[in-house]
């Protein structure tokens, strides 16, 4: 006799899952107020016609909130595709908010895969009524997509950990990205250019979203997800839905063997189907009121704590569930090293839209996960809501996060501003003022995700090319983007004199310089490195298209400055003392252009020299001046015959930053540090 889970299903796993002893599938979703379910299957060639529907009786199908079936293969051939129809309380019922939708077709919050037919229209899934040929669907997965992981293991950095963000369309799309034309724009082409990224030095990519979206919502960084298991399709070159998941994970398979962890930026705080007015592809029409905060005002129903249209209900235990169950899934069977929460502040919201402040739930469930542990995360502490969490007020304490005080610090520092420099000090020290480290606390500098660019804002090219965006391409009449505190070096837009030209490469290089001798986590954007432009446009979320793809013919016109920040990088690593694990503390002395710090509001020089030997390093004396003349330092400490020149940011290529066999001679005691640029020695121990 069989088990009645054979025959009537199993509520213990959510979504489908192959059963290979009896050849069937098993379905399991959540729908607290659900008053019927049926499940219906699709054939390739006829997504108007079921081949098969299931309809689920409450009395067998349904344990607790969770409805499930047991179905042989055999029963829905030649099915390739599924969906729901959920019929619950109508949408008047009082104080209830339920978006039901009994005609509606609804991809499984689960699928791995999902599919957008050809006739898709998103305006179908934003009115009442049946989508039916013209809805995602779920993909039946085949017992065939397993992939081979070999020997692979997760990569994970420490002390050399330099993180470029990247958006894997834009990454390689251009037709002079180098990589064969079926790649350009595909996790295939993120493996063609392996080598790249090696040269170029950094060991982490953060990957834009890859969670599956729709294309039709216009955002083309990613930021309106769909489906939490599930590859962007528009990212791979295969058609074939079982392949997706298996040319992300060669994608990562070659990464690793690089030594390049991978690091996926994770939207758990909205989804793409937006408010009331937005479409119902899934959740609304699973079971409204679980997955989303609603506010009980029947103009405006849902939370936008996002600014995305909805907010996702993360103190709901089966939200929080999925959301795990979805780290674990990339973790376990996509390899993944380590996770960017966007606006992770959402996660500490109660169901009120409140904050817990102490050991929220949902952060305390994903940190306790022994299945997570060894992974990165890094948070964006703040949320559209007004809640900004950065450093001990964000309440996970084993994460790195997301600096934007280090980011506006040195944006303000380098183009001029005045009343900098105990900011700077704070920030190139490792913001000991967010990340402190004592006994309450016991948090670390490595915490603190330096970075200066970001895919929100500005190119670092052209925050230093624009003093005002033009993101009139964006459709929002230049209202949109992010306020950024940039200086066009005194000629609005690309098209400037040589001189302008030349002080703007300084100033880049003046920016990744300090990044780079920063206590912390250095990030930076992809392109940055060689003055990839947008044109001034600094939203260009929905710029599918040359504004937002890396121009690589900028590659060969600046290679000055891709040698530049390669060296820059290899410097960072070759010093120990730049990258610990603690704060510097004894192990620095703070200068002037004298041998005191100017603090005053219109100071704009500083000084530093960090001991090594704490590290078995070399001292590393840095001058900085951002003033618009030349600055004549005192190096104080040592002998000039004991330091040797590193860089000069004043200085034209070659001699802008010198190789180790190759250093200059310091002859004086004093060094005159050229306007608006950035100066390192060094001093071998002994």
């Amino acid at each position: 006799m069989d088990h009645w889970d054979k025959i009537e299903g199993s509520p213990v796993k959510l979504g489908e899952t192959w059963v290979p002893s009896e050849y069937a599938y098993n379905f399991a979703i959540y729908s607290k107020h659900a008053e019927r379910v049926s499940l219906l299957f699709f054939a390739e060639n006829d997504l108007y016609h079921p081949v098969h529907v299931y309809h689920f009786e409450p009395h067998r199908n349904k344990t607790a909130e969770i409805w499930h079936c047991r179905i042989p293969a055999v029963n829905i051939r030649p099915a390739t595709y599924y969906a729901y129809q959920i019929e619950g309380p109508s949408p008047e019922a009082p104080y209830d908010w339920h978006a039901f939708d009994s005609e509606k077709l609804l991809f499984d919050p689960y699928s791995r895969n999902i599919y957008f037919p050809p006739d898709f229209d998103r305006e179908a899934a934003c009115h009442p009524g049946s989508n039916m040929g013209r809805a995602p669907l779920s993909v039946l997965q085949s017992i065939e997509c397993a992939f081979n992981w070999d020997d692979d293991q997760p990569v994970h950095h420490t002390s050399n950990l330099i993180i470029y963000e990247m958006h894997v369309r834009g990454f390689t799309k251009r037709d002079n990205s180098g990589v064969t034309e079926k790649a350009r724009g595909t996790f295939a082409g993120v493996i063609e250019k392996i080598p790249y990224l090696q040269e170029l030095g950094i060991t982490a990519v953060e990957l834009l979203p890859v969670y599956q979206f729709d294309t039709q919502d216009g955002n083309y960084w990613g930021y309106m997800p769909l489906g939490f298991f599930a590859p962007h399709d528009g990212y791979c070159m295969s058609e074939e839905t079982c392949e997706r998941h298996i040319e992300f994970c060669e994608m990562v398979k070659a990464l690793h063997r690089a030594g390049i962890e991978v690091i996926i930026d994770v939207v758990y705080n909205h989804t793409g189907e937006g408010n009331e007015k937005g479409p119902t592809y899934s959740f609304k029409g699973i079971d409204n009121t679980t997955y989303y905060s609603l506010t009980g005002n029947p103009e405006s129903q849902f939370a936008n704590y996002s600014g995305a249209g909805n907010t996702l209900h993360t103190a709901n235990r089966a939200v929080r569930k999925m959301i795990v169950d979805s780290l674990q899934y990339w973790v376990r069977e996509m390899h993944v090293d380590g996770f960017r929460f966007d606006l992770a502040s959402v996660l500490t919201r109660k169901a009120d839209g409140s904050i817990e402040d102490t050991n929220p739930t949902t952060l305390g469930q994903i940190g306790s996960d022994s299945s997570l542990a060894g992974r990165r995360f890094i948070a964006e502490p703040w949320d559209a809501g007004g809640a900004f969490q950065l450093g001990s007020r964000f309440p996970g304490h084993r994460w790195m996060q997301w600096n934007a005080a280090y980011r506006d610090t040195l944006q303000k520092f380098v183009r001029g501003d005045e009343g900098q420099i105990a900011d700077l000090m704070t920030r190139l020290y490792g913001s000991s003022d967010l990340f402190p480290d004592d006994c309450l606390h016991a948090l670390r500098p490595y915490q603190s995700i330096n970075y200066i660019t970001s895919h929100d804002g500005f190119s670092l090219y052209d925050m230093v090319s624009f003093n005002q965006k033009r993101n009139w391409e964006n459709g929002q009449h230049n209202e949109d983007g992010t306020h950024d505190y940039s200086w066009n070096c005194g000629w609005e837009g690309s098209d400037a004199p040589e001189d302008i030209l030349k002080l703007r490469k300084q100033q880049v290089k003046n920016f990744f310089t300090l990044l780079m001798v920063s206590n912390g986590t250095p990030m930076f954007r992809m392109g940055d490195e060689f003055l990839q432009t947008q044109e001034g446009n600094n939203n260009p979320y929905n710029q599918d298209n040359e504004t937002s793809w890396l121009d690589w013919s900028r590659l060969e016109a600046n290679q000055d400055m891709f040698r530049f920040v390669k060296q820059i990088i290899a410097f960072r690593k070759a010093h120990s003392s730049l990258c610990r694990s603690y704060f510097w503390r004894e192990d620095i002395k703070w200068y002037g252009v004298t041998r005191y710090v100017d603090l005053q509001p219109s100071a704009r020089t500083l000084a530093f020299c960090l001991h090594g030997k704490a590290e078995q390093d070399a001292d590393i004396y840095v001058m900085i001046n951002a003033a618009a003349n030349t600055c004549g330092f005192g190096i104080h400490e040592g002998t000039p015959g004991e330091w040797k020149l590193v860089i000069d940011t004043a200085q034209s290529s070659p001699q802008d930053i010198l190789e180790s066999g190759n250093l200059g001679s310091i002859t004086k005691d004093t060094y005159d540090v050229q306007a608006r640029s950035v100066v390192v020695l060094i001093r071998q121990p002994g």
